[in-house]
């Protein structure tokens, strides 16, 4: 451990050849056989049999964990625990082995309330918002008649499985399976490519759209009413108006002729 190190200040390594390239870097901690084997950056910690062993250069990386990191080359600022990592990133945390974990469990979020913005979760697993600015998207045009798909869904009522929710509290949506036949854009698969779930933002998108379409042929309606409302005051005005003169002829002496 620290075979190499020459300048390089305040760092601990535990293990057989941890630290083993190290010539300069500073602050480092590696515990755990290889840890940070390549490393010569600085403020980086390793805990973990081969934890960040092929990292050759990055600051203020954290790996946990057995094998944590080892696939990091270079980058700063990431944290791996229970994951191998990806080389040469930067600014990224992993939390466990898709090929192994299947199921996450965080206290202190169910139950709390806090405002902000719906965080997703894509296929690969990674977090994040989805964003809407025009900077993120290409070929942006009217949904038009795209969103007709959508009257043909059959909400449903149901409840989930035990396994999913022991209390079995009713709940209100849509069936993928259903939806898929309707529209597959509108359905979200797992790592299988199996039909996982609604994307209820994408249905409530068209939703809109079909409101706006109605309200709009409503408006057009008002305004035909208007103008049809209109017209017949204008026909009323103008039968009054005749039905007045005819009164004043009938009411008018006859006219006597003289002839001579």
């Amino acid at each position: 451990m620290l075979q190499a190190n020459l300048t390089g200040e305040s760092n601990t390594g535990t293990g057989n050849a941890t630290l083993f390239s190290n010539t300069s870097g500073s602050f480092n901690t590696a515990d755990g056989r290889r840890a940070l084997f390549s490393s010569t950056g600085n403020n980086n910690t390793a805990v973990g049999f081969w934890s960040f062993q092929s990292l050759t250069s990055g600051d203020n990386n954290l790996a946990v964990g057995y094998f944590a990191g080892a696939n990091l080359t270079s980058g700063s600022n990431n944290i791996d625990i229970g994951d191998q990592g990806v080389a040469a990133e930067s600014n990224t945390i992993r939390i466990g082995d898709p090929t192994v974990q299947s199921a996450t469990f965080i206290a202190g979020i169910s139950g709390t309330a806090v405002g902000g913005d719906t965080v997703v979760v894509n296929a690969n697993g990674q977090l994040g918002v989805a964003p809407s600015s025009e900077r993120f998207k290409a070929e942006i045009k009217p949904m038009d008649k795209a969103s007709q798909a959508i009257l043909a869904l059959k909400p449903v009522t149901f409840r989930y499985k035990k396994s999913i929710d022991p209390k079995g509290a009713p709940q209100f949506g849509l069936v993928a399976e259903q939806v898929e036949k309707v529209n597959p854009d509108l359905v979200a698969r797992d790592a299988e490519g199996k039909v996982y779930t609604v994307r209820y933002d994408a249905v409530n998108a068209m939703l809109l759209n079909e409101f706006l379409k109605e309200h709009r042929k409503v408006q057009e309606l008002e305004a035909n009413a208007v103008r049809q409302h209109k017209q017949m005051e204008e026909l009323t005005a103008g039968l009054q108006k005749v039905s007045a003169q005819l009164e004043v002829s009938r009411a008018a002496p006859p006219t006597v002729l003289n002839n001579q």
